[in-house]
């Protein structure tokens, strides 16, 4: 098949137009729709990166605690902090909250602090904290709370929510849902290895 022949193949009789040059013109044009998508993406993962990085406004934050009195997080600066967003009436809170119990036994002394957030009342999160047997804070917050929470990563504000953060005050994971046991289990033993000095 000659030059000619090839580049005119299944056109219809006596169109002799080439198809390369809209093939040619096609690819390119699909290489800039390609182009422009790995760049909206990749702002938006640098956005959301950064905003998942922005624990500050959390760890400045006073709480009241169950009993209504005033806590601020900072109390724990240097320790290793689990904060979990959760709810009395999450199934799945309730259920990830006998592994956070076993793991703030397993590595309360070596600097790990785990401390749940609600937006509920007060009396109902001890109420809860007591037939449950939580021992570990819980404490509860206001409209803010949500907020902080979609700032920490959890833009389609589900519960349970859970970031942890390293001896630098720094967030480092985040977890939309029930956060597995053996997977925290991992990162805190790395975590509590690392000294407030390093």
């Amino acid at each position: 098949m000659t030059g000619e022949r090839a580049a005119t193949a299944g056109l219809p009789p006596g169109d002799t137009r080439s198809r390369l040059p809209r093939r040619r013109a096609w690819l390119i044009g699909a290489a800039a729709i390609v182009a422009v998508a790995l760049g909206v993406g990749a702002a938006l993962w640098v956005s959301s990166h950064a905003q998942r990085r922005d624990g500050s406004a959390l760890l400045a934050l006073v709480l009241p605690d169950a009993d209504g009195h005033p806590q601020p997080l900072s109390q724990w600066r240097g320790k290793v902090l689990v904060v979990n967003f959760w709810a009395t009436w999450c199934a799945p809170c309730r259920e990830e909250m006998p592994a956070f119990e076993r793991l703030q036994a397993k590595w309360k002394a070596r600097g790990v602090q785990f401390v749940g957030v609600s937006a509920e009342e007060g009396p109902k999160v001890l109420e809860f904290a007591k037939r449950f047997g939580v021992t570990y804070p819980l404490w509860v917050g206001g409209d803010e709370v949500p907020e902080l929470s979609r700032r920490l990563g959890n833009r389609q504000g589900v519960l349970p929510h859970t970031v942890v953060f390293d001896r630098q005050q720094a967030p480092i994971a985040e977890r939309v849902g029930a956060y597995p046991e053996d997977s925290l289990d991992s990162l805190l033993a790395k975590l509590a290895a690392i000294s407030i000095e390093k």
